[in-house]
């Protein structure tokens, strides 16, 4: 009948990951740039059908408030890095990848992270795609 197409999920290539993170999200931030706890707002470059909630997934950038951190974070409207999720994932190569929380790092708009280090293990996914993120993670799983 006709060529299948392909199905992306977002304007930036998503590669089939599970998401797991949608808008309401709380997340737990994990590099020291005096943000806690941020939630999810909006999703940059993700269209779908009307009133469906946007998700996203590991090595996403998502749209965050700060919901608890330093005075001068608390309300801002930033962006960020998923870097963890809850939801478990599987990899091209059949391995299935859990974390404990669903967490992110704090970056500027031209993607370099506002901390200096990351606390915890980071996706290798996220490590990937944002070369900035894995210099300064301690560990990428």
């Amino acid at each position: 009948m006709g060529a299948k197409r392909a199905k992306l999920g977002a304007a930036f290539g998503r590669r089939g990951y599970t998401a797991g993170i949608c808008i309401g999200t709380r997340l737990k931030v994990t590099d020291n740039s005096g943000a806690k706890e941020a939630m999810v707002v909006g999703i940059p470059g993700f269209k779908t059908r009307l009133r469906r909630v946007p998700a996203a997934t590991v090595g996403d950038l998502v749209v965050v408030t700060v919901k608890k951190g330093t005075t001068e974070l608390v309300g801002q409207v930033i962006r960020a890095v998923v870097v963890r999720q809850k939801k478990p994932f599987r990899r091209l190569d059949g391995t299935w990848i859990v974390f404990e929380d669903n967490a992110c790092v704090i970056v500027t708009p031209e993607g370099t992270p506002k901390g200096s280090e990351v606390r915890g293990p980071i996706a290798r996914e996220a490590a990937e795609r944002w070369p900035p993120i894995a210099n300064i993670a301690t560990i990428i799983v």
